[in-house]
């Protein structure tokens, strides 16, 4: 996936009103008039976000008669999902090392050479 790729692909899904265009596609195929009718906003505005979608190449659309069909195309998705887990190990290390951290330093003697008492909390953490 090119860079513009993920931009367009990114900028689309950021908006909820668009979110919720992919959502309900993940159910089946829909017209555009049906989709409209599920926002509070104009079958303009719907349009719009609709076209945002098609350049992100997220939706496709069929023209069937008069009807205005879409449907998903998850691929783009697939691609800027990979693109992010690039990042998902550098995080991971990143938080173990915090944690490694913060449990050396609870773990640490106070001033009286002792091991401050920790309380453990349901989910096996550190209670504060």
């Amino acid at each position: 996936m090119g860079e513009y790729q993920l931009d367009t692909v990114l900028s689309a899904v950021a908006d909820p009103t668009r979110r919720a265009i992919l959502d309900r596609l993940r159910g089946g195929d829909a017209r555009v008039t049906d989709l409209a009718s599920a926002f509070p906003i104009s079958l303009n505005s719907t349009s719009k976000h609709i076209k945002v979608l098609e350049r992100a190449e997220l939706v496709q659309r069929h023209v069937r008669g008069r009807d205005h069909v879409l449907s998903l195309r998850a691929e783009a998705l697939g691609e800027a999902v990979a693109w992010m887990e690039q990042y998902r190990e550098f995080w991971e290390q990143r938080l173990a090392a915090l944690e490694a951290f913060v449990l050396q330093d609870d773990a640490a003697p106070d001033a009286s050479g002792e091991a401050p008492a920790r309380d453990i909390d349901a989910t096996g953490g550190a209670a504060r």
